[in-house]
């Protein structure tokens, strides 16, 4: 039999069988894409028991949070952001184009070996410096379908814009993807216009709405959470959090000195990306006042339900989370290299949902201020004005769209195009 023929045969087989998914993540900055993708990937599982989905992540955590049954994680070896635009190797002595070759070669690879039938990759149409340009050209050989996946914000206008007109990412969109998902709203933010979409791009996108990461998304997969520290000597808990926390230092820092002599009892949970000395930094100045400190805490999402309020910066999954569940917050949004953090805590803050402190207004003073006014607030109140306004099954329409596109996936591919993958 001939290798094209065999190939074909394979090929259709497998469509009929069982459907199969790839999901792409840089991660290089946070725990973000990871987590959005995860929560997508849990939520496809529970529609369809039966798909394998295969996630390709550079990021080292992925392994702190459990996985479904018919999730497994292809690692790609870790890439350090500097910049826009500029990626190093994290733990690898090599170069930068060494990494980003040998991780563009294992996404192709696992395209042309494990053949799903629809990719989905978070906010980066082409990868990093294009990594994953090869993996969609095998794809699209195999006849395979691509779905993008975008966080309601991106940045600025001007910034993306500049960016995807630099490296034609319309036309890129539109050749390489059936189906473009915003993870958002279009009444908070509406990025078809806002970021000049192509008619093409525009009939292909969906608005998803907030992905989740709820509790059974995120069980720990080796030890359980600590357990939370219930109003000690009867005073209100004020939880901090930094996100992934490569970039938190100057916001705990704040919220620890915020938390000396203060009403309230201050939990501080870093994340795992905190550089060491400033995770000793930050553990020694809470010693000193009494806040608790943890440096990560799996499922911390669950600890929203009990704190009396929330100190975050303006990370898509945060923010997401906080608001679902009525917390009251104050957001310190990150604003470098990109702004897409205040764009959106500007946004939740119109609609009443959090307390917004801009960087440039952070001192202790104000965000102990800021933090009374939050306690002050209800949190049965802000849940219904966060459902009147949001809608948070991101994931499961996400995951329904997916599904959409592995059913339309092209099975008449020629023995020409599937020889060449």
């Amino acid at each position: 039999m001939e290798q094209g023929s065999f190939d074909q045969d394979e090929s259709i087989w497998r469509q009929e069988t069982q459907r199969r998914f790839l999901f792409y993540s840089h991660d290089a900055c946070g725990l973000g894409h990871t987590r959005r993708n995860l929560a997508v990937a849990t939520a496809l599982t529970k529609l369809a028991p039966d798909v394998a989905i295969l996630m390709a992540t550079g990021s080292n955590d992925i392994f702190q949070f459990r996985r479904p049954q018919g999730v497994a994680v292809l690692k790609l070896p870790g890439l350090c952001k500097l910049e826009n635009e500029s990626y190093v190797a994290r733990g690898l002595a090599v170069s930068a184009a060494d990494i980003l070759e040998l991780r563009s070669a294992l996404l192709k690879a696992a395209v042309k070996s494990f053949r799903p039938n629809v990719l989905l990759a978070d906010k980066h149409p082409l990868g990093v410096k294009k990594e994953l340009r090869p993996a969609l050209e095998a794809l699209r050989a195999s006849g395979g379908r691509a779905a993008l996946g975008l966080r309601d914000i991106l940045d600025e206008r001007s910034t993306v814009l500049k960016e995807w007109y630099a490296h034609d990412l319309y036309d890129k969109i539109e050749h390489y993807y059936d189906r473009v998902l915003i993870y958002g709203h279009r009444n908070v933010f509406n990025p078809c216009g806002e970021y000049d979409f192509t008619k093409a791009i525009a009939e292909r996108t969906r608005f998803c709405g907030y992905v989740l990461n709820h509790k059974e998304r995120e069980q720990p997969a080796k030890d359980p959470s600590p357990p939370f520290p219930f109003k000690p000597r009867g005073r209100p808990v004020v939880l901090a959090t930094a996100g992934g926390g490569e970039d938190g230092f100057t916001l705990l820092k704040a919220f620890i000195a915020a938390a000396t002599k203060a009403t309230w009892h201050g939990v501080v949970v870093t994340g795992p990306l905190v550089p060491e000395n400033q995770r000793r930094t930050l553990q020694l100045l809470a010693a000193e006042v009494g806040v608790t400190f943890h440096t990560f805490v799996s499922g911390l999402d669950r600890w929203f339900d009990f704190a009396d309020a929330i100190v975050c910066m303006g990370g898509y999954n945060t923010l997401a989370e906080t608001v679902s569940k009525g917390a009251p917050a104050v957001c310190v949004p990150r604003i470098s290299p990109r702004t897409e953090q205040l764009i959106r805590a500007k946004a939740f803050s119109r609609l009443g949902l959090v307390v917004c402190v801009e960087p440039k207004d952070l001192k202790p003073e104000t965000l102990g201020q800021q933090i009374v006014v939050a306690l002050q607030k209800s949190r049965q109140q802000l849940r219904a004005c966060a459902k009147a306004c949001l809608d948070f099954r991101g994931a499961e329409r996400a995951a329904l769209n997916l599904l959409e596109l592995a059913k339309s996936r092209n099975a008449s591919v020629s023995k020409k195009e599937l020889a060449v993958t």
